[in-house]
């Protein structure tokens, strides 16, 4: 998981961008698994998607508006992808099972 270094550079933040893509990309293909499957689970991933997605953007939203993620660029990016990458993580280990391996 992501989390904010003392020392902010766009090179490490680049990198959790990318790692976040990475792991964001996972979620979304063991997700397209189940909603194929079809039927009463993939009904409930689909309104789970949503309701994570805008839950997610609301609070990243307030916590900017608040000041919450940093006074500058370096630490509001950041802040942003350790904010996501908390959800892709749970998502991850919750489709995954116990077996998924975590990210670097």
């Amino acid at each position: 998981m992501t989390t904010i270094p003392k020392n902010l550079n766009w090179f490490d933040i680049g990198m959790d961008a990318w790692a976040l893509a990475v792991e964001s990309n996972m979620v979304i293909a063991m997700r397209i698994g189940s909603l194929a499957q079809g039927g009463p689970a993939a009904v409930q991933e689909a309104g789970r998607m949503v309701t994570e997605k805008v839950a997610a953007n609301l609070t990243l939203g307030c916590d900017l508006m608040n000041g919450k993620l940093g006074n500058s660029p370096e630490a509001i990016v950041s802040s942003s992808i350790a904010h996501y990458s908390k959800s892709v993580v749970a998502n991850r280990k919750r489709l995954g099972g116990t077996h998924t391996a975590p990210m670097p």
